[in-house]
């Protein structure tokens, strides 16, 4: 790996590039041609000629110091590549040192030659075309055209684009014309006509492309696949190459050690470990429920055997199916009994109402006039409802306004039979 630093002048806009010169250039001098703010107020400077790669391509911009100033963002703008700084330079300055953060660029020249390779490889072995590219800060993905793909081929891509890399051929650049493109075996058709820049592993990849790339296969250092899933028709694949696979498997080993002290077992048992610890746990949840549901049958009892045929009671922090269970069992042993349930929970407030088969009263309607009052929404039949709201009333200011609608639906009636 070589570092570079150069010092060139140039008025055409391909020469003005330089990560297309080289992409090993970290340091450089030029001087600036404007500096403005465009419309979101950021500040930005276009440089004569630039090594700072502007977002494109699947492959994200590069960062590093303009001067003194730190590059947050690259971008190229109606053929003009702006360089978005976090803060002006002084008017009278014309020439600046740049620095490119070059542990930044160099991730990406892996991450990018990885993908030509692990692509090229699914096409030479299944013909899976690559019809997406990502390249994150965490993640790298590419998607693959076909709705399946087996652990196996995926395997099989993988040993071979690991052993391109093992075999550390040269990656070329080639500028070509429209006319000269017949000449290559393309894995995909080029998007432009002109100024065609061709990435090359000779008798292995052949791909048109923007990005900056290593000298030789050999850095990419390995390319691992990490997981994959159906996203539409496609496979979206996730994988990583070069450090970023020193930093997974650090990052992953950390895990497996921390998790090797908590289940006392070596990682080769690992997967049964945690197989029978999740199976102690659906043991101890059914377990659990089971007691649960004998303790609510005790409270019902209790509650019902104080006798009162209409039973208002408040609670804290009980959820709706607990009250649910509860009506339900007390309402099933007495059918005389009218039984109201207020809940809260911090800003929430619950209410259950339920009926025995002896009593008449609406159990739908009673409730659909209480919570308007709580801003809240429910539902049920005439025999049983649920709702919920914002407790803007107190548990026992809404079991009194409940109680008051009930007696005075009995007095209606009793008016009626009179």
């Amino acid at each position: 790996m070589n570092t570079s630093t150069q010092k060139i002048s140039g008025s055409h806009s391909m020469k003005s590039k330089l990560y297309y010169q080289d992409s090993y250039i970290q340091t450089f001098t030029t001087r600036i041609l404007k500096q403005e703010k465009d419309e979101t107020g950021r500040n930005y400077l276009i440089l004569d000629q630039t090594a700072f790669y502007p977002t494109g391509g699947g492959q994200p911009y590069d960062t590093g110091l303009i001067a003194d100033r730190t590059v947050i963002d690259v971008e190229e703008v109606n053929g003009e590549i702006r360089h978005y700084v976090n803060a002006p330079l002084q008017e009278n300055i014309t020439e600046v040192n740049c620095t490119i953060d070059w542990d930044r660029r160099f991730d990406h020249m892996q991450q990018h030659a990885g993908q030509h390779i692990l692509s090229a490889a699914f096409d030479h072995l299944f013909g899976y075309k690559t019809v997406g590219f990502h390249m994150g800060v965490d993640n790298l993905t590419i998607d693959l055209e076909t709705e399946e793909l087996t652990q196996e081929e995926a395997e099989k891509a993988e040993e071979l684009a690991n052993k391109m890399i093992l075999e550390n051929r040269p990656i070329e650049i080639r500028w070509v014309t429209e006319e000269e493109l017949s000449q290559y075996d393309l894995r995909k058709e080029t998007k432009v006509k002109d100024n065609i820049r061709l990435v090359i592993i000779p008798h292995f990849d052949y791909n048109g492309c923007g990005g900056t790339h290593p000298k030789a296969t050999g850095e990419v250092s390995a390319v691992k696949i990490l997981d994959w899933e159906k996203q539409r028709k496609n496979i979206r694949l996730q994988f990583a190459c070069g450090r970023r696979v020193l930093k997974k498997l650090g990052e992953k080993q950390t895990v497996l050690q921390q998790l090797t002290k908590l289940l006392n077992a070596p990682e080769k048992d690992m997967q049964q470990a945690v197989i029978r610890m999740l199976e102690n746990e659906k043991q101890l949840v059914k377990a659990l429920e089971k007691s649960n549901e004998r303790l609510l049958h005790f409270e019902a009892t209790a509650l019902a055997a104080e006798g009162q045929e209409v039973l208002a009671k408040a609670f804290e922090n009980r959820t709706i199916q607990e009250l649910q269970k509860l009506a339900r069992m007390i309402t099933a042993e007495n059918e005389n009994s009218l039984v109201i349930f207020v809940s809260t929970d911090g800003n929430r407030l619950q209410v259950v109402c339920a009926r025995g088969k002896a009593r008449t009263e609406n159990m739908k309607k009673l409730i659909g006039e209480i919570l308007p009052k709580i801003n809240g929404r429910g539902g049920g039949n005439e025999s049983f409802a649920q709702g919920g709201g914002e407790a803007i009333l107190t548990s026992d200011q809404i079991l009194d306004q409940i109680l008051s609608v009930i007696q005075s639906s009995i007095i209606e009636n009793q008016g009626k039979e009179i």
